[in-house]
């Protein structure tokens, strides 16, 4: 990572008033200045990937107060639980899965600052800041904004000195993924659908502003649902139609599994199924399926998917550097059979590659 690349993200999250030296000021995604006397000692995130994003950041759960459900469910079926198991505990009143604030639940855990999403309208923010609650607004969809609210959260918190290593990680991964990708034949590229939602609902998503779509481009796919516009219902038979190479299935669904696909009588006939390429996106200290602070980690793990004669990395040694410098933590080989759902799908095309040695 370049010394200018850093001090643009600096820059882009963190303002220090001269008038009174010791405050934070940041701006936000929304253009909003927000300040702090103090780095932020309880925290609240209302938006899903940030729960593990503070941990990640803080190296412990302790100023994390309130979260998402979604992000507890995540914490108590993944590993982050066993890595802090305070965490499991830490209240998920102050929202719905809506992202709809519950004042009362924020006011009672008296927090220094709540992060909230921006873009989506003043109902999900309003009844924060009418609290009298500090606010931090960040947006979702692409790298360069993952870059910038870590920045902005790490600052926040008092550890900005976080920032320059997994910014750094970050840029070596993606750089060498695209260097290696752009010596391939385009004709290699192998069509992938990646499903946001799989049981009482299939969706999928264009891919414009897509996080999805851009690591499956980066990795060397094609998104097969880039026509798309937004997130929109699908049925079986779009996705006969597109007949992807590739299937990947979200780690939000707990009881999904890729057995589903391959005994379904549409889904089953499909380029993807009958190759045996269908993958369910890791759960490790986040899902791998959003952007977050393991996100390196799913490029490399779609990367080896995808192009296993072009990749050749260790992942299961990728992956224990990964989780000491995010969360100082020793992966065994179970911990990353789980997290990898080796049990579930360790016959898949390719997967053999990740097993332990």
């Amino acid at each position: 990572m370049s010394s200018k690349t850093l001090a643009g993200l600096l820059a882009a999250a963190l303002i220090v008033t001269p008038a009174i030296a010791d405050d934070i000021v940041i701006t936000d995604h929304e253009n909003r200045t927000v300040t702090l006397p103090e780095a932020a000692m309880r925290v609240v995130t209302i938006p899903m990937p940030m729960a593990s994003g503070v941990i990640s950041l803080d190296g412990s759960s302790d100023k994390l107060v309130g979260l998402n459900p979604l992000s507890l469910t995540a914490i108590r079926e993944g590993i982050l639980g066993r890595i802090f198991p305070d965490a499991a505990s830490i209240s998920d009143a102050v929202t719905g899965t809506d992202f709809m604030p519950n004042v009362e639940a924020l006011a009672a855990v008296e927090p220094d600052l709540v992060i909230q999403w921006g873009g989506r309208g003043p109902e999900i923010v309003d009844p924060i800041t009418n609290a009298g609650l500090t606010t931090l607004l960040i947006k979702y969809g692409t790298e360069e904004l993952t870059r910038q609210y870590m920045t902005m959260v790490a600052t926040a918190i008092g550890r900005p000195e976080r920032i320059p290593e997994l910014v750094a990680w970050r840029d070596d991964v993606q750089q060498a993924i695209a260097a290696k990708v752009a010596t391939l034949p385009a004709d290699a590229r192998p069509s992938v659908l990646y499903l946001g939602r799989s049981l009482s609902d299939i969706t999928a998503s264009g891919s414009k502003g897509n996080y999805n779509a851009w690591y499956i481009d980066l990795a060397g796919g094609r998104s097969a649902s880039a026509e798309l516009e937004g997130s929109v219902s699908i049925n079986r038979e779009q996705i006969a139609q597109w007949d992807p190479d590739v299937i990947l299935l979200n780690s939000f669904e707990p009881n999904l599994d890729v057995s589903w696909v391959y005994t379904d009588p549409i889904l089953s006939l499909t380029k993807a199924a009958q190759a045996r390429r269908v993958y369910k996106m890791p759960l490790g200290g986040y899902r791998w399926d959003p952007p977050n602070q393991e996100s390196p980690l799913t490029w490399m793990w779609l990367a080896e998917l995808l192009h296993p004669d072009a990749f050749d990395y260790d992942l299961r040694a990728e992956m224990k550097a990964a989780y000491r410098k995010l969360y100082n933590y020793e992966l065994g080989d179970a911990d990353i059979d789980g997290i990898l759902w080796m049990a579930q799908q360790g016959d898949a095309a390719g997967y053999d590659q990740f097993r332990a040695n």
